[in-house]
């Protein structure tokens, strides 16, 4: 009976943990409004990112985002190692309230998330695309994860340094973040 007293629990902590962020906070970073979803699919290169466990390792990322007829995401995120293998994963991803097309759930395929759906899905916020949908600056509601995209793999420093603006005017540490391999030279005090 204790065991599944203690499975109630943790089950009823992980569905709580999926609804977390859901709840409109005003402490929240603003995002960057209507999203034309057709003009932000395809290849981004991720310039920068703030640490996270699953990209341990990680020295260039990128990301492919596909989308479907029903509005949805493919998603295929690719990884180089320091070893130069290249490391995949694929989920999707989808609106999380409909009309607002710069707020996403993003849920990876695995064996979890095929046991209990739903459950394990991240927050992808959109807070800056540019007009040419050429970078972008994404982070999840809680500040603990950012990434600096683009659809090139470098930028001039003034374009980076925009982007790390954006970052910081919305709450974000940018001193932590971990450059792409090819821009390990960028001046370590953002």
């Amino acid at each position: 009976m204790r065991r599944l007293y203690l499975l109630m629990g943790v089950c009823l902590a992980l569905l709580l943990g999926g609804c977390a962020g859901s709840v409109h906070d005003p402490l929240a970073p603003k995002t960057a409004g209507n999203v034309d979803l057709k003009r932000y699919q395809g290849k981004w290169f991720e310039l920068a990112r703030l640490p996270m466990r699953y990209q341990t390792g990680c020295e260039q990322s990128e990301a492919h985002y596909n989308l479907k007829p029903d509005g949805t995401f493919g998603v295929l995120n690719r990884c180089r190692t320091i070893g130069d293998e290249w490391l995949r994963a694929e989920g999707h991803a989808s609106i999380q309230e409909p009309g607002h097309t710069d707020k996403l759930w993003v849920e990876f395929d695995n064996w979890f998330t095929k046991l209990v759906p739903g459950v394990a899905r991240g927050e992808y916020w959109i807070l800056y695309v540019d007009d040419r949908y050429r970078t972008a600056v994404v982070g999840s509601p809680d500040r603990k994860y950012l990434w600096i995209l683009s659809r090139t793999p470098t930028l001039p420093a003034w374009e980076r340094e925009h982007l790390l603006a954006k970052a910081r005017q919305q709450g974000y540490d940018t001193s932590r973040l971990i450059w792409r391999a090819s821009d390990q030279q960028i001046v370590k005090m953002h």
